[in-house]
């Protein structure tokens, strides 16, 4: 290399802590401007390399640390800008590409756009805790784009055909030669006149104005199995928007929301009670009426139930979605201690109290869920 040759850190425009964001960025900006086929300039062309020079060497980590320790005398013979190798380590090379030449390729090009898939459709169903629960079929109303039924999709008013393009003659793209300093290459662009489609409709329908597709109500029956959870998607096939070009039907996802229960808590499959009950059915044990996912039943509370015990009422839960069967419903009693007493409520617990000595912790058992963790865990 030359003697007088510049700092590569200065040709970019850089400190010399930069990282590699930075460098890349330097480079983008520098590399549009100073471009041959972007700026007439004398000089442009030399810049040009320079750039693409200095670029090449920083943006290698082996190369820099060479370049900082010894300066250009590190990289020499393997630094040069000839051909494309300035920008062999730039992964944002297409982007740079196409903002010179257009999106083009050497000896390559866009193809006819052939069909294409309609779009998916996403509809938000709300659904109730026991909708959930068991099941339910709701009618669905939403818009989609569908196949023009006065064309049939072809776009053209029924009688005519449609017509090979006479800007890009069929191809669905305008091919342009461009001279640069890396060659000859050939600027490929879609046909503005017939969208890429290399056809055009002189006789457009009158429905779909020679879109060939048109915007619908539709209604259907969405059945929701048992046991679905909040979040959950229903996927009904081709029931989305309609394809381009006679490309296929999209897809239809329905998004279900559970709404929360006023009494019961779902984990996965099973179903949570709290259970309130006060000190003297605690200590002494009660028949308590409580519900259930099937209707109102009895619950047999012994004496001496503890804060925080579990009952378990097996298959009284959520169905399973995959399977037979169903979850169990877990009550959980929670012992209410009064914030205030009458005095007759008062007399009774001091005269309880002279004849209770100091309690002691209860041996605690492991509650439901901890047992099905336990199980789960081997």
């Amino acid at each position: 290399m030359a003697t007088g040759q510049r700092d590569y850190y200065e040709v970019l425009g850089v400190e010399r802590s930069a990282d590699a964001q930075e460098l890349k960025r330097a480079y983008r900006k520098l590399a549009m401007e100073y471009h041959p086929d972007r700026n007439s300039s004398e000089d442009a062309a030399e810049k040009f390399k320079e750039i693409n020079q200095a670029y090449e060497v920083l943006s290698d980590d082996q190369k820099r640390a060479a370049y900082d320790r010894f300066g250009h005398a590190g990289v020499d013979g393997s630094g040069g800008p000839g051909g494309f190798e300035g920008f062999s380590h730039f992964d944002g090379f297409g982007d740079i590409f196409d903002a010179f030449f257009g999106g083009g390729t050497r000896g390559g090009g866009r193809r006819r756009r052939g069909p294409a898939r309609g779009a998916d459709l996403r509809y938000n169903m709300r659904l109730t805790f026991e909708e959930a629960v068991f099941g339910v079929e709701k009618e669905i109303e939403f818009q989609r784009q569908e196949r023009c039924a006065r064309c049939a999709g072809k776009g053209a008013e029924p009688g005519t055909e449609l017509a090979t393009c006479p800007e890009c003659n069929g191809a669905g793209e305008i091919r342009r030669s461009q001279q640069s300093i890396f060659g000859q290459f050939v600027n490929v662009t879609a046909c503005g006149r017939c969208s890429g489609e290399g056809r055009i409709v002189p006789n457009p329908c009158e429905e779909c104005r020679g879109s060939g597709r048109t915007r619908q109500a539709r209604k259907i029956a969405v059945k929701v199995p048992a046991g679905v959870d909040d979040g959950a998607q229903i996927r009904l096939s081709n029931e989305g928007e309609a394809g381009a070009r006679g490309g296929e039907q999209g897809n239809l996802y329905v998004v279900l929301s559970v709404a929360d229960h006023e009494q019961f808590q779902r984990v996965e499959d099973h179903i949570v009670l709290e259970l309130p009950v006060n000190v003297a059915q605690a200590a002494l044990g009660a028949e308590v009426t409580i519900p259930t996912l099937d209707g109102d039943v009895e619950l047999e509370i012994p004496s001496g139930t503890q804060s925080g015990e579990d009952f378990v009422l097996r298959g009284k839960g959520v169905p399973h979605l995959r399977g037979t069967g169903r979850g169990d419903m877990v009550v959980r009693v929670t012992v209410v201690v009064p914030e205030s007493l009458t005095d007759e409520q008062r007399a009774l617990l001091e005269k309880l109290a002279e004849t209770m000595g100091t309690p002691t912790l209860p041996k605690r058992s492991k509650g439901f869920f901890e047992r099905i963790r336990d199980a789960m865990a081997g």
